[in-house]
């Protein structure tokens, strides 16, 4: 009997690269343009914004206007440039390398919060299409909830024609991504690395993991696990 399809999908920011490249990308496009339109120079606003988000995010921009003079009505302008640049990024390499190992036995995708057409110039600027088999931008699936709603891991396993019970679903958030993926019937790993939160946080996980190198032996026997309880 030929095996039955299955499917490892990953969550995208903070797990297959890491978030703060985005958001260093987003600042680059800030400090370019108050360097046009105030004459701020480029490379002070960019160090300052860096810095800022070190201590605390969510203030960045009141910090830049603050620290350079600029009007406050300035702040909403800049996060719109923010949304709408084109990010500069790269996919590390241990993200591409698994994706490859795995594409030959497993169907592959990404599912992730967040604005579709962001998430998109993301998925773009990392060469992720070719990658994955699909991409489901959670806030445009269902009822719109996004992570952990079951529709987006779902409209996932559909798309890739699999079962649920025969995907993995990897990621770094224990709410949206881990209590997301098991509520849908998915195993679901979590990725840990040591400088974010408490791996106690993934006590829901069916495996915890800090490299993605680990993640095609750990699907392995994770599906095999499940397939051993099949009569």
């Amino acid at each position: 009997m030929r095996p039955e399809p299955c499917a490892v999908l990953f969550d995208l920011d903070g797990t297959l690269y890491p978030h703060r490249r985005f958001v260093l990308s987003g600042f680059a496009s800030v400090a370019a343009h108050v360097e046009r339109s105030w004459g701020v120079d480029a490379s002070e606003a960019f160090a300052l914004l860096a810095r800022a988000t070190r201590v605390g995010r969510g203030r960045e921009l009141q910090a830049l206007v603050h620290r350079f003079d600029l009007p406050a009505w300035l702040v909403p302008q800049l996060v719109e440039i923010i949304r709408a640049h084109e990010p500069r990024l790269r996919l590390p390499r241990v993200s591409a390398r698994v994706l490859q190992a795995l594409r030959p036995a497993w169907r592959t995708g990404i599912v992730t919060n967040g604005p579709p057409d962001i998430q998109a110039r993301k998925v773009t600027a990392l060469g992720l299409r070719s990658l994955v088999d699909t991409v489901v931008y959670a806030h445009a699936t269902g009822r719109g909830l996004g992570k952990p709603d079951r529709a987006p891991f779902m409209d996932a396993a559909r798309r890739l024609g699999v079962r649920a019970a025969q995907a993995v679903f990897v990621g770094d958030d224990p709410v949206a991504d881990i209590s997301g993926a098991r509520r849908a019937g998915m195993c679901a790993v979590h990725l840990w690395r040591r400088h974010g939160a408490d791996v106690r946080a993934a006590c829901a996980a069916d495996a915890v993991i800090e490299s993605l190198d680990e993640v095609p032996s750990v699907a392995m026997a994770l599906i095999d696990g499940r397939r051993a309880y099949v009569v």
